[in-house]
């Protein structure tokens, strides 16, 4: 007699009353028993189902057999019977109804077990790649970060985010002048002040160079010209920002600078708000020089200068370990890009916030290989009123050891480039175009989820690592490890990989390994958190179309090896994936501006299907505009 509960897999799980199964070669099973304890098998039967979910037509199962029906081998009374549909006989996306029927051998069960609903549904569904609209691969977007080394204005942390040091706001004094006066700096960070002073300065010097360079007429936002970062003028007070070229400080604050007599009276003040940029340049070609090139600027703005000071003179001082580096003289500014003369300077009368100075200095590099440059930077402040004091303000350095969040990088490694700099911290971006490439970029999300390291997704947080030109491991021959050397592990001529049956449509296909080839985290990488010995041991997939009538493809298991298929834990996949999408979903990366070396960090997003929130169900493609 045939079991009560017929099931169908893999996995054997169900969504509401219908097995979600995730390969076309369903296995179909139930239990089967003999009233005499004899051996029995059991008869299958599939049918299509109406909307309303009745039984529609029987599916031919076995095609040369009269019946239309598989039948399972014989098994002992109370066990488990089951049959494994041929490739081909079911489609995915439709909804079936199977039952069986128990045969012992000289007795046919006159009833039918209950019927069972299932539906083979892919891991992620897709359509054809579509033509239009094209998605950016290299667009990088500017992001907020936490300074490690800000200078005392700020909290200092650690590499965790632990505050090894409070903010403090003490007074910093030079030694007494003659009369016993002294000059003292006071920085605190930014105040809701400070920031609407900020946002005033941006819409002033927006307007006035908007009217410079069009006579009044362009209606567009135009950064000023003396701005060494130009989306940072506007950017709000109180954050700091950066790319992997450009930062934009605007979280140093503010500086009291504070005349005091012998006794500790107060002479004259003066207020100050400060900023400062970076700026890399990713080849000689962006910078204008013949050397790889990185340019420092700081905005110092007097917001209100006493009379007794008479006069304020500020310069910023720029500290450096580099090694083959060449820094100029700062070159002093005004708001319009005017000449300001050596010093940032102001009379005690002129100064005001709309008479800002823009200080730069440009390093270039002329080393070999690569060099990471720790810097570090101060202002000394001098008044009219002395000739002889002065105070320093701290604005702190490119970051503690291990982080050096504000470090450039210059090198003349990449391939193919001049010599150049970079912000490496700033990890970069691979969006797959998933308009175009929608298979490869299912493919990909999924793996994402399900890896137990989730390399490369921005989700999880977890970054994939650029296997570079200058990385120290070797293969068998000496030569520095490729990525064609992991790639043999995974997809290579001796790592079983075969095609697996799939509609015509589907096209010619390669395998696709997941994580990359070109990244640490390829289970063919020696060193790698993933690694495996075999692409055998990856996850298994295959691309195949819908059967539900749209024109949509779905990723499936491949259970010709690994009979449940995936199990969640594998360290890397490899997928049947066309070739064109393997092939072109990757193509130009890494953008050579990014400049990246060998264990440089990086994200891969799918912009098309990141709005599915886990995999329990289908994720289903979205076109993105």
């Amino acid at each position: 007699m045939s079991g009560k509960s017929p099931s169908a897999g893999p996995k054997f799980s169900k969504t509401g009353t219908v097995w979600r199964v995730i390969t076309p070669q369903v296995v179909l099973r139930n239990t089967v028993t003999d009233a005499d304890g004899d051996t029995a098998n059991l008869t299958f039967q599939v049918y299509t189902t109406n909307a309303d979910g009745t039984p529609k037509a029987q599916v031919d199962l076995d095609g040369a057999g009269q019946h239309g029906v598989l039948v399972s081998p014989f098994v002992t009374s109370g066990s488990t019977a089951k049959v494994t549909v041929p490739y081909g006989k079911l489609k995915p996306g439709v909804l079936y109804k199977f039952r069986t029927s128990a045969y012992d051998g000289s007795l046919y069960e006159t009833n039918w077990s209950p019927w069972a609903d299932f539906r083979i549904e892919p891991y992620v569904t897709f359509p054809a790649p579509q033509t239009t609209p094209p998605i950016d691969s290299n667009v990088q977007e500017i992001r907020e970060f936490t300074r490690t080394d800000p200078g005392p204005a700020l909290p200092l942390l650690a590499a965790d985010g632990e505050v090894k040091r409070k903010a403090t706001q003490d007074r910093s004094c030079g030694k007494p002048d003659s009369e016993g006066r002294k000059l003292c700096i006071e920085l605190s960070p930014p105040t809701a002040e400070s920031k609407a002073r900020a946002q005033q300065r941006a819409e002033t010097l927006r307007e006035a160079e908007r009217k410079r360079r069009a006579g009044g007429s362009s209606p567009s936002a135009v950064a000023p010209a003396v701005e060494l970062v130009d989306w940072c003028y506007d950017k709000p007070v109180g954050k700091d920002y950066m790319t992997r070229g450009e930062a934009c400080l605007k979280d140093i604050g503010s500086g009291v600078l504070v005349f005091i007599d012998t006794d500790g009276a107060e002479l004259g003040a003066g207020l100050f708000d400060f900023e400062q940029r970076i700026k890399a340049y990713p080849n000689k070609g962006s910078s204008g020089s013949d050397f790889a090139e990185f340019d420092q600027q700081v905005v110092i703005v007097p917001i209100e200068v006493d009379a007794a000071l008479e006069g304020v003179t500020m310069r910023w001082s720029v500290g450096s370990n580099c090694k083959a580096c060449v820094t100029s003289t700062t070159r002093w500014k005004d708001n319009q890009n005017n000449d300001a003369g050596p010093t940032a300077y102001w009379k005690a009368t002129e100064a005001d916030q709309f008479s800002g100075r823009w200080g730069t200095v440009q390093t270039t590099w002329n080393g070999t290989g690569k060099e990471t440059i720790d810097l570090g930077w101060s202002v000394t402040a001098s008044v009219d009123a002395s000739a002889t004091a002065f105070a320093a303000a701290d604005f702190g350095s490119t970051g503690i050891e291990g982080v050096r969040e504000l470090a450039p990088r210059c090198d003349d490694i990449v391939k193919g480039l001049a010599p150049g700099c970079v912000l490496p911290y700033y990890k970069t971006t691979w969006t797959v175009d998933s308009n175009r490439y929608p298979a490869a970029s299912a493919y990909y999300w999924y793996m994402q989820q399900v890896m137990p390291d989730h390399a490369g997704s921005r989700r999880w947080d977890s970054l994939m690592h650029y296997l570079g030109p200058d990385t120290p491991v070797k293969n068998s021959a000496g030569t520095t490890w490729t990525s064609s050397n992991s790639r043999n592990v995974i997809c290579g001529p001796s790592s079983a990989w075969s095609l697996h049956p799939a509609d015509a449509s589907v096209g010619s296909v390669d395998c696709d390994e997941y994580a990359m080839a070109s990244t640490h985290e390829s289970g063919g990488y020696p060193k790698s958190v993933n690694l495996v010995t075999s692409g055998t041991k990856c996850a298994q997939f295959y691309t195949d179309k819908m059967g539900d009538g749209s024109a949509n493809f779905g990723i499936l298991a491949d259970t010709r090896a690994a009979t449940n298929g995936p199990a969640g834990t594998e360290r890397c996949g490899r997928a049947a994936i066309s070739s064109e999408q393997n092939q072109k979903a990757f193509s130009g990366f890494p953008a050579p501006t990014w400049r990246m070396l060998d264990g440089d960090g990086f994200f891969v997003t799918l912009p098309g299907f990141e709005h599915c929130k886990d995999t329990t169900t289908t994720c289903t493609w979205r076109k993105v505009s």
